[in-house]
């Protein structure tokens, strides 16, 4: 399946509490699109949150996070890793 890392740039001051409920969120909701999120992270200083998943496509992934109450502003697709 393709992954995807997606951006989120408007999380100023995310503590790693806020970060953790969020995930979570998407990780009770990932099953009504057939999305897998593997991990977060955030620099709250930036607001910058990224997330890294598994899903059938972008629009998958963009689904899950407006459902959990934060969409995402950029999703790009992972072609090429080392």
């Amino acid at each position: 399946m393709p992954e995807f890392m997606d951006v989120h740039n408007h999380m100023k001051g995310i503590s790693a509490e806020d970060l953790r409920a969020a995930h979570e969120a998407d990780l009770q909701a990932q099953g009504e699109e057939n999305v897998v999120f593997k991990n977060a992270w955030a620099d709250p200083e930036t607001g910058k949150v990224f997330c890294l998943s598994e899903a059938p496509s972008a629009e998958a992934v963009l689904r899950v996070h407006e459902r959990t109450g934060h969409a995402a502003d950029e999703i790009h697709a992972i072609t090429l890793a080392v």
